[in-house]
């Protein structure tokens, strides 16, 4: 299990260093800012989760879940970061817009779910509460709801940006789980 705990750990760190590395290749916005204090943010939540499950792996010991819980966080990474790439420089912090060219993508990721960073990332962490520590799918439900909320936020802006297609997008494609949320 302590293999499981190292390559969860260079998973996530690998990803939220990429992530926050491409941050400012992103079209400048008009809610949001730079994204300074989600960077921060995931930073200080990153420290004490390392601090709190230091060293504590799964009660169980069980490989084949050890094992379930990485495959859900490389699938939910990967499903994140696909969305990211496919984005590209529309790609902004939670709850903001661009100021110039703003594209409503509906195309790759985006055509199965709506929020598919969002989803992802919660799929990560689910699989990472599987693999390691149960106690972390409290985190995963409360980051859920803040997804829940933000994804809310930004339907209003769409709907303001893009009233002609916007609508009929959100009414075809669920928020965060495919044919279900």
């Amino acid at each position: 299990m302590r293999s499981i705990w190292l390559a969860l750990a260079i998973i996530w760190i690998v990803f939220w260093a990429g992530w926050l590395g491409v941050v400012f290749t992103a079209k400048r916005g008009r809610r949001g800012g730079s994204g300074l204090a989600m960077r921060a943010g995931v930073l200080i939540v990153g420290f004490v989760l390392v601090r709190l499950l230091h060293g504590r792996v799964h009660d169980a010991d069980n490989v084949l879940q050890g094992a379930v819980g990485l495959a859900l966080v490389v699938c939910g990474l990967a499903f994140a970061v696909w969305a990211r790439v496919y984005l590209g420089r529309n790609w902004g912090p939670p709850m903001s817009v661009k100021l110039r060219d703003h594209e409503l993508v509906t195309t790759g990721p985006y055509r199965l779910v709506r929020n598919p960073i969002y989803s992802g990332i919660c799929l990560a962490l689910v699989g990472t509460a599987i693999a390691v520590n149960l106690i972390l799918l409290v985190i995963a439900v409360g980051l859920g709801c803040y997804f829940v909320y933000s994804g809310k936020v930004e339907e209003r802006i769409m709907v303001r940006e893009h009233p002609d297609t916007y609508p009929a997008y959100r009414d075809r494609t669920k928020m965060l789980i495919p044919f279900i949320l």
